[in-house]
C-alpha cells in the first residue's frame, strides 16, 4: 500500500513513488531553466509557527534536563518524610486529640471504595492515566480557557504536578519552581505507578480544616475513617481540593454542596458512577461535624511535645500516646473557664484564665492554658509566671508550724515596719489579737509578714521548693504575699501535699508512650516524691486551709459532700487573682488577669476563680463518696481571742471583694490575753 493515497500500484505502472520526506524532482522547462515554486503566506505562517514549537520545544527540553541535573547534584530526589503524627489518648483510652498526620500514608487505595479515588481523578485530573506527569494536551486547554475567560479560571497542573508541589516545593509562582515542579513530576512518573502515585497524593493533600490526607479529612468533617466515605460525602471532599477554605463543609456546607454536585457529574461524563447514583447522592446529602475553636486540649498538646525529647529518643515516627487526662473533667474545666471570662470578663476587666487539676500522685487530670487556644497559643498554666498573692502564705503557715507556732497561737493585727517595709492589710484595717488560723482564713498582711521576719525568708523558701515551688523566690520578707513570680502548674502541685497526707509529686501527664507498631517506648513507674510535711503540719495546715472554705475569703468555693480545703491569692492592684484548693481526691488551681499584666477591676482570688474552681470541681465530685481531709484534726484547745476592733466590722485584705458584717459580741477573755492582749509583741512573737 503507498504511504500517502493508501492505494497499490496498478500492474506495469514503473513510476517509482517519492519516499517518506524525499524531495519531489523539479519540474524543467526547456529554454527557461527551474523556475522556483512560490509558497503561499498561510505556507509561511504554518512553516514559522512549527519551526518556533520545535525549537520551543528544544528549548524546555533543555532547561528541563538544566533543572533535573541541578536537583539530582542537590540530592532532593526522594520522598520527605511524613511529619510524625501524635495520637493521644485519654486515661479512659477514648481519643482526646490527633496531631500531625498520624493516620497518613497508612490508606490503602485498594481498600477504599471505588468512588474515592474516582472523585479525585474526575474532577482534578481526568487524564490522570494518559499523561505522563506533564499534560500538554490539559495545559493547552486550561491555557486556551484562561485567554476565553480573560482571567485565570483554570490550572494546568496534573494531579501528579501537584503532588510535587506539596512534596518538594513551596508555593512561590514563578517560572523557575514551575520548572521545577515539573521535572519533580516526570520523576514521580518513572519512579512509581500511577496507582503509587494516587495513593501518596490522597495521603498527603491538604483538605483544610487543620487535616492532610483523605483519611484525616474523613475523621475531621465526618467522624470516620476513609474506608467508610459514602458518595456523596466523597464527592464533597473530592471538591475541597480546589479551595479548602472557599469549600470547608462544616464551615460553608452550600458551596461544599454545589461543588459536590459538580463533582458528580464529572464523575458522571466520565463513567465513573450513572446519573442516577449521582441523583441518589444529591438527594441525601450528609452533613459535615460543625467545626469550632481548637480545644484546649491543645495546650496540653504543646505541654507534651515539650516533654518528648526527655521521655523517648524516638520521636520521629508515629506515637500513641496515653496520657492521665480525663477527658470529661478536661470537657468541663475548658467550659468552666470560658463560660465565666464570658459573662463577667469584660465588665471586670479581666481577660484571661488558666485551670490546672491533679490527683493525689500528681497525674494531670485537666489542663486549659487560656481561653481560646485558637487565639493564643501561649500556655498560662505551664508557661506564665505570675505573682500568687496571699495564695503564697501556705508556705509561710507551715514554716510558722515547723517552728512551733499553732493555729490557735496568737499574733497582733497592728501596723508594722520591718526594716523599709511596712506591709498594710486591706483598707489599713487591724483587728489586735487574733490566732493563726483566724489571720489566715482571712489573709491578714500583717501576720504574714511577722511569720515570715520570725522564721526567716530563707526558711519559707526552703518549704515552698520542698513542697514543689521550681520557680527562682526572694529571700527577703516581702516573700510572705506572694511577690515571687510562680507558675500555676506550681502552685497547684506545691498544693496536692495538703490532699494526700503530706508527699511531694511531680506533675505529670504522660502514663506511657507506644509505638505505632505496639513497642512501648517510655512509662511512668514511680507516683510521688516522698514525705515532705508531718502527720502534724498536715491536719494543722488542712484545718486552717478548711476556714478558709467555710468562713473566709472563699466561701464562693464551697459545696456540698467534700471536705475542702484552699488559699486565694490575689497580687497588687488586682492584676492577679488565684485559687487554689483541694479535696481528698482533687487538687486544682485557678488564675485569672490579663496578659498585659493590667489590672483587674477588682477581682479577687475569692471571687471569679473561686466561681470557676467550684463549677470544675463540684460535678468532678458528684458520684464520690464523702472523705476527710488527711492528717490530725489539728483542732486547737479551748481558746477564746481577745475582742476585735470596736467597729464590730472585719476587713480583710483584697482576697475578699466585700467585708463580712460581724455583729457585736462580747467575748470571754482568757487569762493571757488579759494579761499580755494589749503588749508591744516581737514581730513573729507567738501566744500559746
Amino acid at each position: 500500500m503507498g504511504i500517502f493515497n493508501g492505494r497499490r500500484k496498478a500492474k506495469g505502472n514503473t513510476r517509482r513513488e517519492p519516499r517518506l520526506f524525499e524531495r519531489p524532482a523539479p519540474q524543467r522547462n526547456p529554454g527557461r531553466g527551474v523556475r522556483p515554486r512560490r509558497r503561499s503566506f498561510f505556507g509561511w505562517v504554518a512553516g514559522l509557527f512549527w519551526k518556533l514549537t520545535l525549537l520551543s520545544a528544544v528549548a524546555v527540553a533543555a532547561a528541563l534536563t538544566f533543572v533535573w541535573f541541578t536537583l539530582a547534584q542537590n540530592g532532593v530526589f526522594q520522598i520527605p518524610e511524613q511529619e510524625p503524627g501524635i495520637l493521644l489518648l485519654a486515661s479512659d483510652g477514648s481519643e482526646i486529640a490527633e496531631q500531625g498526620t498520624f493516620f497518613g500514608d497508612a490508606v490503602s487505595i485498594a481498600g477504599l471504595p471505588p468512588y474515592v479515588p474516582q472523585a479525585i481523578i474526575a474532577i482534578e485530573d481526568r487524564r490522570f492515566y494518559h499523561h505522563y506527569g506533564v499534560d500538554p494536551i490539559g495545559l493547552a486547554r486550561a491555557m486556551t480557557k484562561n485567554v476565553i475567560a480573560g482571567r485565570l479560571k483554570e490550572g494546568g497542573s496534573t494531579l501528579t504536578q501537584q503532588l510535587a508541589k506539596n512534596l518538594f516545593l513551596n508555593h512561590e509562582r514563578t517560572f523557575k519552581r514551575k520548572a521545577q515542579e515539573m521535572v519533580f513530576a516526570l520523576w514521580l512518573e518513572r519512579k512509581f505507578s500511577k496507582d503509587e502515585i494516587l495513593q501518596l497524593y490522597m495521603n498527603r493533600v491538604y483538605f483544610g480544616g487543620g487535616a492532610d490526607g483523605i483519611d484525616k479529612a474523613a475523621r475531621t468533617f465526618y467522624g470516620k475513617s476513609a474506608y467508610e466515605l459514602t458518595l456523596m460525602e466523597a464527592a464533597t471532599l473530592a471538591g475541597v481540593l480546589k479551595a479548602p477554605t472557599t469549600y470547608n463543609p462544616a464551615r460553608q456546607p452550600e458551596d461544599a454542596f454545589n461543588r459536590a454536585t459538580i463533582v458528580l457529574n464529572a464523575m458522571v461524563e466520565e463513567g465513573y458512577i450513572t446519573a442516577a447514583e449521582a441523583q441518589d447522592a444529591i438527594a441525601s446529602p450528609t452533613r459535615a461535624a460543625t467545626q469550632v475553636d481548637t480545644p484546649a486540649t491543645q495546650y496540653a498538646v504543646d505541654w507534651i511535645n515539650e516533654q518528648l525529647r526527655l521521655l523517648t529518643k524516638e520521636a520521629k515516627q508515629s506515637l500513641i500516646i496515653e496520657t492521665t487526662l480525663d477527658a470529661k473533667l478536661q470537657s468541663r474545666a475548658e467550659l468552666a473557664l470560658r463560660k465565666r471570662l464570658s459573662e463577667n470578663g469584660k465588665a471586670l476587666n479581666v481577660s484571661q484564665g488558666a485551670v490546672v487539676v491533679m490527683d493525689g500522685t500528681g497525674a494531670v487530670k485537666a489542663l486549659v492554658g487560656g481561653r481560646s487556644y485558637k487565639r493564643s497559643q501561649y500556655n498560662r498554666a505551664v508557661v506564665a509566671k505570675r505573682q500568687p498573692g496571699s495564695a503564697f502564705k501556705a508556705f509561710v503557715y507551715l514554716a510558722a508550724l515547723e517552728n512551733g507556732y499553732r493555729p490557735d497561737s496568737v499574733e497582733i493585727d497592728e501596723p508594722v515596719q520591718i526594716g523599709n517595709w511596712s506591709p498594710e492589710n486591706y483598707k489599713r484595717k487591724y483587728l489586735g489579737p487574733v490566732t493563726l488560723d483566724q489571720a489566715y482564713a482571712l489573709s491578714l498582711n500583717t501576720i504574714s509578714a511577722k511569720l515570715t521576719h520570725a522564721v526567716d525568708p530563707r526558711t519559707v523558701a526552703t518549704v515552698a521548693k520542698r513542697l514543689g515551688i521550681r520557680s527562682k523566690l526572694s529571700a527577703d520578707t516581702s516573700i510572705a504575699l506572694g511577690t515571687s513570680e510562680v507558675s500555676l502548674m506550681e502552685m497547684t502541685s506545691a498544693f496536692t501535699p495538703f490532699s494526700n497526707g503530706g508527699s511531694a509529686v511531680e506533675p505529670y501527664i504522660v502514663k506511657r508512650i507506644v509505638s505505632r507498631d505496639g513497642r512501648v517506648l517510655y512509662e511512668r513507674l514511680v507516683d510521688g516524691l516522698g514525705q515532705v510535711m508531718g502527720e502534724d503540719e498536715v491536719g494543722a495546715m488542712n484545718y486552717m486551709m478548711r476556714k478558709v472554705i467555710t468562713s473566709g475569703t472563699a466561701t464562693k468555693a464551697s459545696f456540698e459532700g467534700q471536705d475542702i480545703g484552699g488559699k486565694t491569692g490575689t497580687s497588687q492592684d488586682y492584676r492577679d487573682a488565684w485559687f487554689i484548693g483541694y479535696t481528698p481526691y482533687l487538687t486544682a488551681g485557678v488564675w485569672m488577669g490579663n496578659d498585659d499584666n493590667s489590672p483587674t477591676k477588682k477581682v479577687t482570688g475569692g471571687s471569679l476563680p473561686a466561681l470557676v474552681w467550684r463549677d470544675i470541681m463540684e460535678k468532678a465530685h458528684e458520684d464520690l463518696a464523702y472523705r476527710e481531709l488527711p492528717g490530725t484534726s489539728g483542732e486547737p484547745s479551748e481558746f477564746v481571742v481577745a475582742e476585735n476592733d470596736a467597729s464590730g466590722v472585719i476587713e480583710v485584705d483584697p482576697d475578699i471583694a466585700e467585708p463580712q458584717e460581724k455583729p457585736r459580741k462580747k467575748k470571754r477573755r482568757n487569762l493571757l490575753s488579759i494579761l499580755f492582749g494589749s503588749r508591744d509583741e516581737e514581730p513573729g512573737d507567738g501566744l500559746y
